[in-house]
């Protein structure tokens, strides 16, 4: 099959190589792939930048979201069938939907929402899980309670402030002003204009952050939290918490510890909790999001569609920063 991989950590492109179709183990399916989500984590991964955390043996073929159709099933899986329309964020370790098959295990796939076609179905995975595992399973978010969700029209964003709305919470985000008409339609309610407007003078006493952006960042949006509210983090830095786990060895939870103590030291002077969020594949709560999606509570938002022999373009839109929701892959 045709697979989009790296050889060795790089800033360059992947490459494209005629790899074999994965075999499938008594509890994975295998999906044709149709579609592949593309995210910054790729880019992240393919560089380097994590391989501390996520230490891959290379080659590898890169790739976290996908909707395709099941072709074969494990002698041991019982939720699936061949021809089911799915969707998944296949689990660390077992990435590789930039190609033309992937093998995975059925408690990380749903069935994909009836609504959607396969390059929104793609669009949504590690998005959503990201979401959802930040406001719901972290932050417990709740009616009334106020959100500030930063980056607003990217791939996260844009499922994030339509799941807080969805909760019942005041979001407020930040975006260009070319934006704001398309945010407020996805449910936000506060919109700040990161290239003239300062969020930490504007936003006061908010119960929730999910930050997606540098420290510098991260260490302003405590200020606006009140006491005993949540800054949850999804681009870091990792916490020693977060090395327990996933059962990172001793040496690498110190340095994680020595990242992460400017930010947890001023996270506990004023009182607020910090944590750092790495979204894990979950099938089950796929299924809820589906419901979600079929229900026309959250809407997918893609940006842009590339072919498979576009994928280097396609990494490259993402990385420069310009998407407004998600990029996707068509496979088929």
């Amino acid at each position: 099959m045709k697979a989009f991989i790296i050889n060795k950590y790089t800033k360059g492109g992947l490459q494209l190589a005629d790899v074999p179709v994965p075999k499938v183990s008594e509890n994975e399916v295998l999906v044709e792939i149709h579609a592949a989500g593309v995210n910054l984590l790729d880019s992240k991964i393919k560089t380097g930048e994590f391989k501390l955390i996520l230490p891959y043996k290379l080659p590898l073929i890169l790739g976290h979201d996908v909707a395709g159709i099941i072709i074969q099933v494990g002698e041991n899986v019982t939720k699936f069938k061949v021809g089911d329309e799915v969707y998944s964020r296949p689990a660390d370790y077992h990435i590789g939907t930039f190609a033309e098959y992937i093998s995975i295990n059925e408690n990380d796939v749903a069935l994909k929402p009836k609504t959607l076609t396969m390059e929104e179905a793609a669009s949504i995975p590690l998005v959503a899980l990201t979401a959802w595992q930040a406001l719901i399973e972290s932050a417990n978010l709740k009616k009334g309670q106020k959100v500030f969700i930063q980056a607003g029209s990217g791939g996260v964003g844009t499922f994030a402030i339509q799941l807080a709305k969805h909760l019942g919470a005041t979001v407020a985000t930040t975006s260009s002003t070319k934006s704001f008409d398309f945010l407020k339609s996805l449910g936000a309610d506060v919109l700040i204009d990161y290239k003239t407007q300062d969020f930490e003078t504007i936003l006061k006493d908010y119960d929730v952050v999910l930050n997606s952006q540098d420290t510098k960042t991260l260490e302003k949006s405590i200020n606006i939290l009140k006491p005993e509210g949540q800054a949850i983090s999804i681009s870091g830095p990792p916490t020693p918490e977060f090395a327990n786990e996933i059962g990172l060895p001793w040496y690498l939870k110190t340095i994680l510890s020595i990242l992460s103590f400017s930010i947890r030291r001023k996270a506990k002077k004023h009182n607020v909790d910090f944590y750092f969020l790495f979204m894990k594949a979950n099938g089950s709560q796929l299924e809820k999001i589906t419901k979600l999606i079929e229900a026309n509570i959250i809407k997918p938002v893609v940006d842009k569609v590339f072919t498979l022999e576009q994928t280097n373009t396609a990494l490259q839109y993402v990385e420069s920063g310009r998407a407004k929701g998600k990029v996707v892959i068509k496979v088929k």
